[in-house]
């Protein structure tokens, strides 16, 4: 065996090892650079996508005004194209809000307490070099199955209607 492949194999098992029995594992595979997928045809599973009928600020200065409106608490915006900007890096515009109703979602991490590693719920705004703008935020049906969450099925639509209902003051 090549000394890289050895190398990763002893890395892989040391992982296993460590991961404890019955760990799933999957590998993480990093295309090259040149194979990067442009920002417009990004995808995720498990991502619902809507285009936005106003620019960026606008776009993210409606949604912030939504989650006021409805009473949602706001917890914090991240600025990643600033973010990237500090480190000389250099990307689209891109806001990640994060929000949430603790009394709907603490629900959730009563039924799987790994659910809080996708609450409170995440909106991202983001801009292509087209100028088009997008909202995205994870579908909570695919959350629910990512956590294994079998007995919150009126939270989850809840939480569900209320995204959408947010995500819609993008639109005209």
């Amino acid at each position: 065996m090549p000394k890289k492949s050895n190398k990763l194999m002893k890395k892989f098992l040391t992982v296993l090892i460590l991961a404890g029995p019955g760990t799933v594992l999957s590998p993480i595979v990093t295309p090259p650079v040149s194979a990067a997928v442009p920002i417009a045809s990004a995808h995720a599973d498990g991502v619902i996508r809507q285009k936005s009928d106003y620019g960026f600020d606008e776009t993210v200065a409606r949604l912030k005004g939504d989650i006021a409106a409805k009473g949602i608490r706001f917890f914090d915006a991240i600025d990643h194209s600033q973010l990237g900007a500090s480190a000389n890096l250099q990307i689209n515009r891109s806001t990640l809000l994060l929000f949430g109703n603790p009394p709907l979602g603490v629900q959730f991490l009563q039924s799987n307490p790994l659910a809080g590693l996708d609450w409170p719920v995440r909106m991202l705004v983001t801009q292509d070099s087209d100028g088009s703008v997008w909202v995205s935020w994870t579908d909570f049906r695919f959350v629910a199955g990512r956590y294994q969450i079998a007995d919150r099925e009126a939270q989850i639509a809840m939480a569900s209607q209320v995204a959408a209902s947010i995500a819609s003051a993008a639109r005209k």
